[in-house]
């Protein structure tokens, strides 16, 4: 029998700001609706591995594969309309425009695009806050639209870039139940996170980046077995 294609698909990546290399041959894969999520330190290069795949990192080597088509060298409006959905960790919602505006905005890259409706069923609070600037909203809506404006397109993987960081612990428990919810829907998700409890709670398989390297590949038992390990390599 043969092994399904994994959706998404890292080789031997190197990446750059300018003269200074941030990624040294990362290699990691993502199997169709499964969760993964990358730990690692502040600088360690999760966000570069996210912006490397979406193409924001101009200076990069090796291969990114999105369902066997290579990104490496594919214009970044190209990229957006390969069933990719990316959240960065400043969120890039539009704050003098209204939440429905913000939901309406991008472009449908699939029919899996959600509807609005659909949408405001699963994000109850931006339902009732539909007419606010996305300015006025909280830091936790704030993080709900730019996920919520990502399904909106019809993305079938979901970059997500420190999806807690600031949140009160109230929130962070709602969006490990979202993104529960977005996995048994079918997503695929990349995650990019420092706290290894939450990631624990919501991914199937973890890598660890250290100075631009791959230095652990862990399931969720192992990360349960090897929280004392991983302390030299995430805040715990």
């Amino acid at each position: 029998m043969v092994a399904a294609q994994p959706i998404l698909s890292l080789e031997n990546v190197n990446a750059w700001y300018g003269a200074s290399q941030a990624l040294f041959d990362v290699s990691l894969d993502l199997d169709r609706g499964e969760t993964v999520c990358i730990l690692g330190r502040n600088g360690a290069g999760k966000s570069t591995t996210l912006r490397s795949v979406v193409g924001l990192i101009r200076r990069r080597t090796g291969r990114i594969v999105m369902n066997g088509r290579d990104l490496l060298g594919m214009p970044i409006h190209h990229i957006a309309r390969t069933g990719i959905g990316y959240v960065p960790e400043e969120r890039g919602i539009f704050t003098s425009l209204s939440v429905d505006e913000n939901l309406y905005l991008p472009p449908t890259v699939s029919p899996k695009a959600l509807s609005l409706n659909t949408i405001y069923d699963m994000f109850p609070n931006l339902a009732e806050r539909r007419g606010a600037m996305g300015g006025q909203l909280s830091g936790g809506e704030q993080q709900m639209l730019a996920i919520a404006r990502v399904l909106r397109t019809g993305a079938e993987l979901l970059l997500l870039d420190e999806p807690t960081e600031g949140l009160a612990p109230v929130i962070i428990q709602r969006i490990g139940e979202l993104l529960q919810q977005l996995r048994s829907m079918g997503h695929t998700i990349l995650l990019v996170e420092q706290n290894y409890r939450f990631a624990h709670r919501v991914a199937d398989r973890f890598y660890v980046l250290e100075n631009g390297r791959i230095v652990n590949h862990l399931t969720r038992d192992g990360l349960s077995d090897g929280a004392d390990s991983l302390s030299r390599f995430v805040e715990v």
